[in-house]
């Protein structure tokens, strides 16, 4: 198999990457207890899988109210900005480049996960009644649980979440980091104040397009303001259908978007495509209108292979792909590509919570 662009240098900002294959986020709940704190076993899972011209890392809480999820990495006290240094190191000592997702759930979270048992915040007090949380309950047991009602942010709150993010960028900053992703996708808190179906508010920050844009717009300016914009991305997903996400926009809205992220110099766009969660598959007309209105780096993950990548790359219609079961189960990955060589198969059970079985005994070629 000829895969002359997948395998082939690629630059995102000013960052040279070996390849143009990428490590999606992927949620592995294996953060330490108590703390939310990376470990040295997070350390050499991303160790093993360095070989990807860009790892972007799991999600990671901006805050504690930003948590959805239990067992998964912070990004807001000392202790886990010394575990992320840890896991940037290792990476880094295997010749790999890496990026952290920066991560706010809104109202994906439950009480028992939330300071004091307060209720999550979102942008209009709209529960996502379809949707679950995994917890540990007061026995000590853990499992899911569905999401708790969510209060609607107040105004004057939300210069409060935009300096959570700077908070976290300059912890990533200080953690040797080599990009940032703002996680605006998959029905989260970013994604929830775009989309017009769970945005009912009518402040500066809803109501129309450009309003509903607002919030993530500052926060990207806030975390520019720390990185620099060739080191930034952001992660969109439009037409997502899960987390009860209704947005008549979508695809007009990312577009805005992409032009306004072109404006401040961003370094990419990292799309989610909606088909492998039951969405609506993205059109060849919209691929083309999102090249056409962001001038940097596209990265698009969702379902593809080796060939099917390359074909994309070929295609124009965007600069690198993003691998995420693959990448559990190969931590070889670009070395299987390039050879053609047979791929492991990832073993579901494994995915969330535990320990090395399912993270970091999945056999290379060597």
């Amino acid at each position: 198999m000829s895969l002359d662009k997948l395998l082939t240098p690629f630059k995102i900002g000013n960052t040279t990457l070996n390849n143009r294959l990428v490590m999606a986020p992927l949620t592995r709940s294996r953060a330490s207890q108590p703390g939310d704190i990376p470990t040295e076993l997070n350390a050499t899972y991303y160790a093993q899988r360095a070989s990807a011209g860009l790892i972007i890392s799991e999600a990671t809480q901006i805050s504690r109210q930003g948590q959805g999820y239990a067992w998964t990495p912070g990004i807001y006290t000392d202790e886990q900005q010394a575990g992320w240094k840890k896991v940037v190191d290792a990476v880094h000592a295997k010749g790999g480049k890496i990026a952290l997702q920066m991560w706010h759930v809104g109202r994906i979270s439950n009480k028992l996960l939330q300071e004091d048992g307060a209720a999550p915040v979102a942008p209009s007090a709209i529960q996502a009644v379809k949707s679950q949380t995994f917890v540990v309950f007061p026995d000590g047991s853990a499992g899911n649980d569905p999401c708790s009602p969510p209060r609607a942010l107040e105004t004057a709150e939300l210069p409060g979440i935009v300096a959570s993010y700077v908070a976290a960028a300059q912890r990533a900053k200080a953690a040797g980091f080599d990009f940032l992703e703002v996680h605006s996708a998959n029905g989260y808190l970013l994604h929830q104040f775009l989309a017009d179906g769970v945005n009912q508010r009518t402040d500066n920050y809803g109501g129309s397009l450009e309003n509903r844009a607002r919030l993530l717009l500052e926060v990207v300016d806030g975390v520019i303001g720390v990185f620099g914009a060739d080191k930034v991305g952001v992660r969109l997903s439009p037409n997502f259908p899960a987390h009860d996400m209704v947005d008549s926009q979508a695809e007009e809205i990312t577009l805005y978007l992409a032009r306004e992220f072109s404006k401040r110099g961003v370094a990419f766009i990292h799309i989610a495509e909606p088909d492998w969660v039951g969405g609506t598959a993205m059109t060849d007309e919209f691929r083309n209108a999102l090249r056409e209105a962001f001038t940097g780096a596209l990265i698009t993950t969702g379902g593809y292979d080796a060939a099917k990548g390359d074909a994309r790359i070929k295609s124009g219609q965007a600069d690198a792909i993003g691998y995420g079961r693959l990448y559990i189960a190969n931590p070889d990955l670009v070395e299987r590509f390039a050879k053609g060589a047979e791929l492991n198969t990832p073993d579901q059970s494994t995915f969330y919570g535990g320990a090395e079985h399912g993270y970091t005994d999945y056999p290379t070629l060597a």
